[in-house]
């Protein structure tokens, strides 16, 4: 595949991509896991290049991980944690757009939490735009990590099947991941409460399921979701301990699925709400510190993508 196989201007969402897209970041982003296990980890490919990590809404995980892709590359990255500042003075984001965009940056990192600011924000700046979380919309570079750490663990994303349990009403995760996997050609399950599920989730192509030893039965990869409580306005569980007596992974409801099912969770997790610890910890099956360890490269691919291709093509929508 070509150096330009990649031509969107910013990366919005996974909806838009190809799997050329795709796989071209993926493939990207498995030489940098062997770059990042090096002593020597800094390379100058972005040097005199300028990362805004722009943050509305805080995650020091997402944050770190794009800080520390954006320096290994050489960039000079700056971290404005806007939400403690310019919203309380009342600046709106059209203002935070004219301020950052005075600023010169080639790539700015933005999470938001209003689904959409992020592509607006992108209409109004002249550099590439990454979407780092908005809402409950897309955190694009969330799948694409995901992704990779279930490629290199499986050695294909296309005919494996994934259940994603929990939250998935306001969970961003889920709807990235669900773009991403059925573009690649794996099937998908969604499993929850119906309390914590869209609308109408099947249009989004997904299998429904409400029991988790039904929707677990013969999977590949187990994905467990964040309760996001502080999105929750209203009951929408009856208590944390029903829900992990439900709906939380546990070795007992894990034998529903394959011998060899591996279990993911976007982090941070509430340890017995959502996945007990003997699961989360279980060094053969779990592969949450990888999933770390794959942000890390996945964003390093992205920056090297963004900052050498805006103005390359038309922007994701």
């Amino acid at each position: 595949m070509d150096s330009h196989a990649y031509r969107h201007r910013h990366l919005l969402g996974i909806e838009g991509l190809t799997p050329d897209d795709i796989g071209y970041v993926l493939d990207l982003a498995d030489g940098y896991v062997d770059i990042n296990r090096e002593a020597e980890k800094k390379k100058s490919l972005l040097r005199g290049r300028t990362l805004i990590n722009c943050f509305f809404e805080n995650s020091t995980r997402t944050r770190t991980s794009f800080e520390v892709a954006g320096k290994r590359l050489g960039a000079d990255v700056i971290n404005m944690a806007v939400a403690v500042s310019s919203m309380r003075k009342g600046e709106t984001l059209i203002d935070t757009a004219m301020t950052l965009n005075a600023m010169h940056p080639d790539v700015l990192v933005v999470r938001h939490p209003e689904s959409g600011a992020v592509q607006l924000l992108a209409e109004k700046v002249d550099c590439a735009v990454i979407n780092a979380g908005d809402g409950s919309h897309e955190h694009p570079t969330q799948a694409l990590l995901d992704a990779l750490t279930i490629r290199r663990r499986k050695g294909k994303l296309g005919g494996l099947t994934v259940a994603i349990c929990g939250d998935v009403l306001h969970s961003r995760v889920a709807r990235s991941n669900i773009a991403l996997l059925n573009a690649m050609g794996a099937r998908v399950r969604v499993v929850a409460p119906r309390t914590l599920l869209p609308a109408a989730v099947e249009h989004l192509g997904v299998e429904v399921f409400h029991d988790m030893a039904e929707g677990l039965r013969d999977v590949d990869i187990v994905m467990m979701l964040r309760l996001q409580q502080e999105r929750m306005h209203g009951s929408f569980v009856p208590s944390t301990r029903e829900y992990f007596h439900f709906f939380g992974l546990d070795y007992d409801k894990l034998k529903a699925a394959k011998p060899d099912a591996l279990i993911m969770h976007p982090g941070p997790m509430n340890r017995g709400v959502e996945i007990g610890s003997e699961v989360a910890d279980d060094i053969d099956r779990s592969l949450i510190r990888q999933q770390v360890e794959m942000g890390v490269a996945v964003r390093m691919a992205c920056l090297e993508i963004m900052a050498g291709n805006f103005g390359n093509g038309p922007p994701i929508q």
